[in-house]
């Protein structure tokens, strides 16, 4: 992960001293995730994917004549998962089933993005994009605090494609996942768990 950071504060650094024409704008970004509560020990402890809300505020300066630009969001995620806890006696002897586990984040997600904005005019209308980078989740509030020990902070590696229309709507589908756990089992502090995320969300950026 340190490596990753690395390169993404390169490719930002040469991104900025390649042009000094930036422009600036932010919108309101709303969508779901699809969320799978992933153990290391997944025989042991199986699980399914659920949904949740996705909605905040988004950021992006863009680096004129190059394509690339930066982004950032403030954005409230739920991430969900089903556990099949009253599969297994240590927990199904304590009169606990199989749970819906809510996870309340505010997620920092900060975007190295690319545009193709050279399409001979199509761009004004339909743009395509990609976009990596890191992702900071705040936990908020977790459910179920007497099963599981749940990680404040959480890192992600966060990618994605999409496409502009118009100019000013940004339609996208990615995928992060945690790289270090998002929390443990009490009962069995070595059952550590991982967020899987795809998600759906589209911004309106207002000019």
């Amino acid at each position: 992960m340190k490596k990753f950071i690395l390169v993404f504060t390169a490719l930002l650094v040469t991104a900025v001293t390649a042009t000094g024409q930036t422009t600036s704008r932010w919108g309101i970004t709303a969508g779901a995730t699809i969320n799978e509560v992933h153990f290391k020990q997944s025989d042991i402890m199986p699980s399914k994917r659920a949904m949740g809300p996705q909605l905040g505020v988004t950021g992006e300066m863009n680096f004129s004549g190059i394509g690339f630009g930066v982004e950032g969001s403030l954005l409230y995620t739920l991430k969900q998962g089903k556990v099949n806890y009253g599969d297994r006696t240590a927990w199904s002897s304590l009169g606990v089933g199989n749970e819906m586990l809510s996870m309340h984040y505010l997620d920092v997600p900060l975007h190295l993005k690319f545009k193709w904005h050279r399409l001979g005019g199509l761009e004004n209308s339909f743009m395509p994009l990609a976009y990596v980078g890191p992702q900071f989740s705040f936990l908020l509030h977790g459910n179920h605090g007497e099963l599981n020990k749940y990680s404040p902070v959480s890192v992600y590696l966060d990618m994605g494609i999409g496409c502009e229309l118009m100019e000013r709507v940004q339609l996208r589908g990615g995928y992060n996942f945690s790289i270090g756990q998002t929390f443990h089992t009490k009962l069995l502090d070595e059952n550590v768990a991982k967020n899987r995320t795809w998600y759906f969300n589209v911004t309106w950026f207002l000019k």
